[in-house]
């Protein structure tokens, strides 16, 4: 085609064949047109010129690019219409913002009826300053104004409930909707809860329920008592549990059924179908929302795995000490095993030159003799080689066990293994009777 016919957007093909679009028309003459290219170059034709034009052979196949996504959106997991919907990733996605708009839409759009339960570990976590600023990535950006057409321009926090609300200048107070949007519920103290009735509580966000610190004795049945609070006799409501990749063996993961979160990639969503089909559960391991956010410059120090999670939603995993001693097979003086969430680990008590450490592996065969072996499993096990508490001293074995652990002279294959130590470790420790 001749030169003067370029446009903006077409794209120009140079003597080595490579494209570039046209981003501009910066002069035309009588007899010359220049144009500036996409890579920021000034070209001058004569009009009479002919140019080759990269032109696409199938327009239609061509998609638009799509702008890449910052936050997090509800759009994907909504699409299956789940009881459960569990969602973990990197902080500071947008989980927590999502689910919350999600709860303050069906309030609204249901003529300020149907509610929004806000679930935590523990009441401090749901009260005070933390509880005031819950809504206000909402507020800030205006979002409430215009879910609510410009009825109300904030969240107003007062003893356990969220309201609706505007501030009135003149009377110096914030004015509420008369009906909460939301109440609070801590598994801590669920005990307070259980006779009171929430019939119009449709949505149910519990935070945070990753964590790599305590979990509650007993917790997955606390938060069942209070879902059984709240719910009742109705099949209405709507359940998301939020996370940061911080500890993929959560009991709750054992506790739902849920067998395939390590093996989950980032951007997919699990399907879990339970009851005949009448309970499901969806479970996505959100996408890096942004593969190059700004604030990663703060956290890009060299082999650091521990910030992996921060940056792009790696699950977190600390680093453990690894075996820099070679021993063979007499060197090792007794041999125990870990049962731990669908893993199976061979501990070893070693003895090489006058050092005594132990030494933890995946085991990747079963076990040779299982009803005299050594045992640290959380299923209860009527067996006396069985055992729950791996850092007992309820027998001299046990009190010698855990004397490795005390003087930090347990050792790793990998950081993996040692996570799944940690883990057994902290939830072995709750024990429903005594404490050692």
């Amino acid at each position: 085609m001749k030169a003067s016919e370029l446009k903006v957007g077409m794209k120009i093909k140079d003597g080595n064949g490579f494209s570039h679009e046209v981003t501009d028309i910066i002069k035309e003459t009588a007899k010359t047109i220049s144009v500036q290219l996409m890579n920021g170059t000034v070209k001058t034709f004569r009009k009479s010129t002919d140019v080759l034009i990269d032109k696409p052979k199938d327009k239609a196949a061509i998609k638009p690019k799509e702008p890449e996504k910052k936050f997090y959106r509800l759009d994907n997991i909504l699409k299956h219409d789940a009881d459960y919907n569990i969602i973990f990733g990197e902080r500071s996605n947008g989980k927590t913002y999502a689910a919350l708009e999600y709860g303050v839409k069906r309030f609204v759009e249901s003529g300020f009826k149907e509610q929004t339960a806000i679930v935590r570990r523990w009441r401090e976590d749901i009260k005070g300053k933390r509880a005031e600023t819950l809504y206000s990535a909402l507020t800030s950006n205006d979002r409430i104004r215009e879910l609510t057409n410009g009825e109300y321009s904030e969240v107003f926090y007062f003893n356990g409930r969220w309201y609706l609300s505007n501030y009135d200048e003149d009377l110096q107070k914030h004015v509420p909707h008369t009906k909460p949007l939301a109440y609070s519920f801590a598994l801590s103290e669920m005990e307070h809860d259980k006779s009171t009735s929430y019939p119009d509580i449709t949505t149910i966000v519990f935070d945070e329920f990753l964590t790599r610190r305590y979990y509650l004795p007993d917790e997955f049945i606390l938060f069942m008592n209070v879902l059984s609070t709240i719910i009742r006799h109705r099949s209405n409501v709507k359940i998301f549990m939020l996370g940061n990749t911080v500890n993929k063996y959560c009991p709750y993961f054992a506790e739902m059924g849920l067998k395939h979160i390590g093996q989950m990639e980032q951007g997919t969503i699990d399907i879990y179908k339970f009851g005949k089909g009448n309970l499901t559960i969806a479970v996505e391991y959100a996408a890096t929302m942004s593969k190059e956010k700004e604030s990663n410059k703060y956290f890009c120090f060299d082999d650091s795995e521990s910030v992996q999670m921060i940056i792009n939603g790696a699950w977190e995993m600390a680093i453990y000490p690894h075996l820099r001693t070679r021993y063979t097979p007499k060197d090792v003086l007794f041999t125990y095993f870990i049962e731990f969430s669908g893993n199976l680990l061979q501990c070893e008590i070693v003895c090489k030159d006058n050092e005594m450490f132990t030494y933890i592996h995946e085991k990747t065969t079963p076990i040779k003799n299982p009803d005299s072996d050594l045992i640290y499993s959380l299923e209860h096990n009527e067996k006396q080689n069985y055992r729950r508490r791996l850092l007992s001293t309820a027998t001299p074995m046990d009190t010698k066990i855990a004397r490795f652990y005390a003087l930090e002279k347990v050792f790793f294959q990998n950081n993996e293994v040692g996570e799944i130590v940690r883990n057994y470790i902290l939830q072995s420790s709750k024990s429903q009777f005594a404490k050692t």
